[in-house]
């Protein structure tokens, strides 16, 4: 008769609430898996009761779910039913060539436009990327995903986000708060996509320990930013001083994207921008890609298309007035 015994197995790096699931559900459904066992779970770990070989199988599998979550940021019930019925094996995760990283809540994030898989193909390719195109079409979201991605696989230590306060005078100034406080309404959409990507508890060790940073524009100044991956988000805002003061900050193992919008150009005067010219003097720059989105691209609701459209044909009818008129 085979011996029935106690264990305690220990979860490093995870969060048991991660773990164990909304309401405890997956810690239920992994024992509902292993119904000839006792498992009790204390805090950060189990307490297992049953015979040897049975534990130990339950053990194994428990250690790839852990690796999972540590590999792909996120748990769900069918990646613990994958991962406790073996079609997910210790340190192995489905192949999905589309995925570019597993979001919170089992959200996978993936390329879901022509230009979107462009821009993760030239990637590979390229260290420093232009993406630019309308509101909605997805280039920062897809960017911050391949920022991820190389994160928490460790191609980089940091991922850092940076985009322009344009308002940084005097309506700045009323804003309450110090400088962080006044400043993280403009940083809020990288925040945002980050909150999709990286488990709270996780992200907030990151930022904790400096491997993810969100910053204005103007503190990159001086620095020299090493495995790196870097993202200027809005640089439709920038003068060409400004990029090219971003664009030189580009240290050893560092990747770059640049995003934008020449449509949404907040400056005093447009003509100020230079993320046009910038592109224009590095398109033929080897190492340097540039993707341009388009309507086609846009993911959002169905009316946002519209909406583009609609303020794109109002532009052309002002212009065409003003050129009459003069």
């Amino acid at each position: 008769m085979t011996e029935t015994v106690g264990k305690e197995i220990e979860i490093d790096g995870v969060d048991p609430r991660e773990l164990y699931g909304p309401q405890n559900a997956y810690l239920e459904q992994m024992k509902s898996l292993f119904p000839e066992l006792k498992i009790i779970a204390r805090g950060s770990s189990l307490k297992v009761l049953g015979a040897d070989a049975e534990t130990a199988r339950f053990e194994k599998h428990l250690h790839g779910l852990v690796d999972y979550y540590l590999k792909y940021g996120h748990i769900s019930t069918q990646v613990v039913d994958q991962c406790f019925s073996g079609r997910i094996a210790e340190q192995e995760a489905p192949v999905d060539k589309n995925v570019i990283v597993y979001g919170n809540g089992g959200n996978i994030i993936r390329a879901r436009t022509p230009n979107q898989e462009r821009l993760v193909k030239m990637y590979e390719k390229n260290d420093l990327l232009f993406a630019v195109g309308p509101a909605g079409s997805g280039k920062t979201y897809t960017a911050i995903a391949l920022a991820v991605r190389a994160l928490k696989e460790k191609e980089v230590k940091r991922l850092i986000l940076t985009r322009p306060a344009v308002e940084a005078g005097e309506k700045l100034g009323f804003l309450p708060g110090d400088m962080k406080d006044k400043l993280d309404p403009y940083l809020q959409p990288l925040y945002d996509a980050l909150n999709d990507m990286i488990p709270p508890a996780k992200l907030t060790k990151y930022m904790e320990e400096g491997a993810v940073q969100i910053a204005p524009l103007a503190y990159m100044r001086g620095r020299t930013l090493d495995n790196a991956f870097v993202i200027l988000d809005e640089a439709q805002n920038t003068t060409l001083s400004q990029i090219k003061m971003f664009l030189t900050r580009m240290g050893r193992n560092a990747r770059f994207i640049v995003t934008g919008d020449v449509t949404q150009i907040d400056l005093p005067k447009k003509s100020d921008s230079g993320l046009v010219r910038a592109m224009n003097i590095l398109r033929d720059v080897k190492g340097i890609g540039i993707v341009e989105f388009g309507k086609q691209d846009i993911i959002r609701h169905k009316l946002v298309k519209y909406i583009v459209d609609a303020f794109d044909k109002d532009a052309r009818m002002n212009e065409s007035k003003e050129s009459t008129e003069h």
